[in-house]
Parts: C-alpha cells; sequence; structure tokens
C-alpha cells in the first residue's frame, strides 16, 4: 500500500507545484492559457495502479487534455470575469452523452424533472431563504449537502422520486462536484423579486431554469453564458467539442461499470486548473508577495508533512485527510501570527455577510462561497493548533498539531523569509496586519489553500479504487464553521439523508 500512497502524493503535490510555480513566474503578468501547460503536462502523467480502475484516469486525463486543447484553438486568454466558469462546461456535456447511451438513466432524469414542478413549495422556501440570507454564509456550489446549497435542495427532492438509487445518485452529483452548469438554485427568483414580479412570479421562473438545467445542460449553460455577457470564447464551440472528444472515455467507463455519479463528477473537477486557477485573477493577485508568500508556505506544510507520513497511511482516506488537515493547520497558524484565530474571523465575514445581503439583494449566489471554504478551513485548523497548544503547554517544543495520528510539519511558515518579515510589507512600526489582511484576500479565492489540485488528484485516486462508489457530494457532517460558531442550522442539513 505504501507504492499507492507514494504514487497519490507524488500526483498531487505535482499538480499544486505546476500551478504554484508558473504563478509565482508569471505573476503581474499578461495570462495565456499556454501557461496552463505544466499541469497538463504532470496530470498526463498520472497512471492506475493494481487494483485501480483505469477508465476513471482517462476521464480525468482526457477531460484535462480535451479542456486545455479547445481552449487553445478558441482563444489566447480569458478574461477574470469568465474564469470562474472554465470548469462548468463539462458536465453538461457529460450528461447528454449519458442521455444518449442510457435512455433508461434519461427517463429517470425526466421524472426527476417532473419532481421539479411538484415540489414548488419546497423550491419556493428554500430559494426564499436564500434570498433573506437564513442560512447564514453558505455554498450554493458545495461538494457536500449543508443548508442553502444546490445539492441539499436536489436531495430533498430526489428523495421521493421513483427511479433507481444509482440515478438518484448520479443526478445529485451532477450539481455538486459535478458542475451541471454555472446556475446557482436562488438566482433567478432573487432578480425576479428585485424586478418587481409577483413571489409567484418569481418562483415559477425558477422552476424553469431548473428544469432547462437538466433536460437541456448543453443550452442551459449557453443561455446562462450569454445572459452573463462571456466573451472570451464561443462557449458552445467549446461544449460541442467536448463532447466529441470524450464520447470515447464516458463509453469506456461505462464498460467498465463506474458509478454514472463518478462519470459526471471526475471531468469536471479536475480542469479549473486551466484558465481559472493559473489564470489572469491569480496572476494579479499574487503580485502582492505577502500572499504569494502564503500559498508558498502553505504547500511546502503539506508536501513536507504529506511525505513525512506516507509510511504511516493505512488507507487512502488518510491521505487526503492528512493533506487538507495541514493546510488548514497551517493558514490557521499564518492567522494566528497576527493574534486572530478562526473564532474571530468567523464572527467578522459572518456579520459582514448579513450586511452584504442587505446591500446587494441580486448578489450572485456563489458570492460568499470561497469565504464559507475559507472558513472551514480555519475552523478546522483552530481545532488542531489549539489543541498542539495544549499540549505544548509552557514547554519550549515546536508546536506540532495533528491530523488524526499524524503530525503536521509547521517548518516551512517560520522559515519562509516573507511572512517572518511583515515590517517589510507596511509601516516597519505598526506591520501587525500584514498577513490577515493578505489571508483576507485569499479569503476570496482559497483554491490553492484547501486545495482544490490536490483534492482532485487524491479524489481520482481513491475514485479509481471504488468505481462503484460514488465519490460526490462528500456525505458527511461538514463541520461548517458558521453552524458551530455563530448560526444555528445543523437541523437543516442533508448529510445523513443523501439518496
Amino acid at each position: 500500500m505504501e507504492e499507492l500512497f507514494s504514487k497519490m502524493v507524488d500526483e498531487a503535490m505535482a499538480a499544486q507545484w505546476a500551478d504554484v510555480n508558473i504563478i509565482k513566474e508569471k505573476r503581474g503578468k499578461d495570462f495565456k492559457i499556454k501557461h496552463a501547460k505544466s499541469y497538463v503536462d504532470v496530470a498526463n502523467k498520472m497512471e492506475p495502479v493494481s487494483g485501480q480502475c483505469p477508465a476513471v484516469f482517462s476521464l480525468h486525463k482526457d477531460s484535462i487534455n480535451a479542456h486545455f486543447d479547445i481552449l487553445c484553438d478558441l482563444t489566447k486568454t480569458v478574461r477574470p470575469e469568465d474564469d470562474p466558469f472554465v470548469e462548468h462546461y463539462q458536465t453538461p456535456a457529460i450528461l447528454e452523452i449519458l442521455y444518449k447511451e442510457d435512455p433508461e438513466f434519461r427517463k429517470s432524469v425526466e421524472k426527476f424533472i417532473d419532481a421539479v414542478d411538484k415540489s414548488e413549495s419546497l423550491i419556493g422556501r428554500e430559494v426564499i431563504r436564500r434570498y433573506a440570507g437564513f442560512y447564514g454564509p453558505t455554498c450554493v456550489v458545495d461538494f457536500a449537502l449543508i443548508p442553502g446549497s444546490t445539492s441539499n435542495i436536489v436531495n430533498q427532492i430526489l428523495k421521493d422520486v421513483d427511479i433507481p438509487k444509482n440515478h438518484k445518485q448520479a443526478i445529485l452529483a451532477a450539481k455538486s462536484w459535478g458542475m451541471n452548469t454555472s446556475y446557482g438554485f436562488g438566482e433567478k427568483f432573487a432578480n425576479a423579486i428585485e424586478l418587481g414580479k409577483s413571489v409567484n412570479e418569481a418562483i415559477k421562473e425558477e422552476l424553469e431554469m431548473i428544469k432547462l438545467v437538466y433536460d437541456r445542460p448543453i443550452d442551459a449553460q449557453a443561455k446562462l453564458m450569454d445572459d452573463f455577457g462571456h466573451k472570451s470564447f464561443d462557449v458552445r464551440k467549446y461544449m460541442s467539442e467536448y463532447k466529441r472528444r470524450m464520447e470515447k472515455s464516458v463509453k469506456e467507463a461505462l464498460e467498465q461499470e463506474v458509478h454514472y455519479g463518478n462519470i459526471v463528477t471526475v471531468p469536471a473537477y479536475c480542469v479549473g486548473d486551466i484558465s481559472h486557477h493559473v489564470a489572469q485573477s491569480t496572476f494579479n493577485m499574487c503580485k502582492d508577495d505577502v500572499i504569494m508568500s502564503v500559498i508558498e508556505a502553505v504547500s511546502e506544510v503539506m508536501d513536507t508533512t504529506l511525505r513525512e507520513n506516507v509510511k504511516n497511511f493505512k488507507n487512502e482516506y488518510q491521505v487526503l485527510s492528512v493533506a487538507t488537515g495541514s493546510t488548514a493547520a497551517a493558514t490557521e497558524c499564518i492567522l494566528e501570527l497576527d493574534g486572530f484565530n478562526a473564532p474571530t474571523v468567523v464572527d467578522l465575514l459572518t456579520k459582514r455577510f448579513h450586511n452584504f445581503v442587505q446591500l446587494n439583494p441580486t448578489r450572485s449566489a456563489a458570492a460568499e462561497l470561497h469565504n464559507h471554504d475559507f472558513m472551514d478551513m480555519i475552523y478546522r485548523g483552530w481545532k488542531l493548533i489549539d489543541k498542539a497548544r495544549r499540549v505544548k503547554n509552557g514547554s519550549g517544543d515546536k508546536l506540532k498539531p495533528k491530523v488524526g495520528e499524524f503530525s503536521v510539519n509547521l517548518d516551512p511558515i517560520f522559515n519562509n523569509e516573507v511572512l517572518m518579515n511583515p515590517q517589510r510589507y507596511a509601516y516597519p512600526g505598526c506591520a501587525i496586519t500584514v498577513r490577515f489582511s493578505a489571508l483576507m484576500r485569499l479569503s476570496d479565492y482559497p483554491c490553492l489553500l484547501t486545495s482544490e489540485p490536490v483534492t482532485a488528484t487524491l479524489m481520482t485516486n481513491i475514485i479509481a479504487l471504488h468505481k462503484e462508489t460514488p465519490g460526490a457530494p462528500a456525505r458527511v457532517c461538514k463541520d461548517c464553521a458558521t453552524a458551530c460558531l455563530a448560526d444555528f442550522r445543523h437541523q437543516y442539513c442533508q448529510y445523513k439523508e443523501a439518496v
């Protein structure tokens, strides 16, 4: 098993460093699609070992190659306003391939669409709550089933639909890690209400959009991008060519009996590094030396910690847990260097959210999504660091948080010259908020801290070991920071009720 765990770590960290290194090299400059080639190259080196399903790796690699090649054919760059959507064109195409290959699955989707109409009161309640900020900060595109998320609502609808369980799971996965269009439930409703339409009219518009997302996903995504004003490339040409190129991979996955929930998921979560993580917005953000150093130091903590523990792992899930736990501890550690901690930040951002709702009633459904991810990460890190501080007590020992039984090596933070010298980046006599301010920028964009390329790479390895089990959404309590520290919403979660 050590060979497998070592391979997983190597592949995951290669993806992370491919992103971080090119961002450091090109930060402050103009982004070109070709700058993401290093990520494509390391992804192409991923290979299954004994016990891993080759078709799952093909879904991952073929999707990345198709995404990169098609973008290179259509454009030289992607403007920042368009980059959040680049990972939303894959699942619509994959779904339509499945509709064609399996008419029974298409029939199940049609039954689900019928159920959307019959769920007017349920959907109405949920979109009104989201519009009003009832749940507090939430992730509309969630990889679990938290209150206010699209996956939570889809799960509630699916529970009473009479279709095969594996079809239910695929439909649910398609609006979780599988990103079936850019639509976040509640957007149509909010905009209709603010235009002066009645609640009933607004809910009807919402229902029609939700049905379109599942009935004709490619058309739905194209319409969404038209309405948004997408300019970087022809999204219809992209999806048409992507669908053509991915047909073989999907058919192979079907032949190897990969769960439909994984078929709609794997191709989507792995492409975001191309024109989203490695992108103009990232190059702009990382002009700041402190922000760049936070990303580097946290990446080094993860890399060092994983490699120091690779001989101690007992199963593949521990690799993922230590990867994400180490970055959580590292980020919280940096936060605490300036005298802040997770409870302070969760209080701040939750209060800000409620003000933001009042200022922006037609805010994007995804507006606070990354704030939520960031809060969850530092809350997890705070619990790890807090326990480590108690163990350390008054001794002169190093601070050594543990993820389960695995120690996290925080040395890269304390060895980072930029992070250890904040006085160089503000008025030297009062430079006590420098690192915190960098983290606040990253709270809008924590993708390389959480880390998405690492999680995607590790999840493909895990799914390849368990092809018959849907990998998304995560059927566990997400331990939401706001639910634990600020709001009362645990009773609205769906993780125990997941189909």
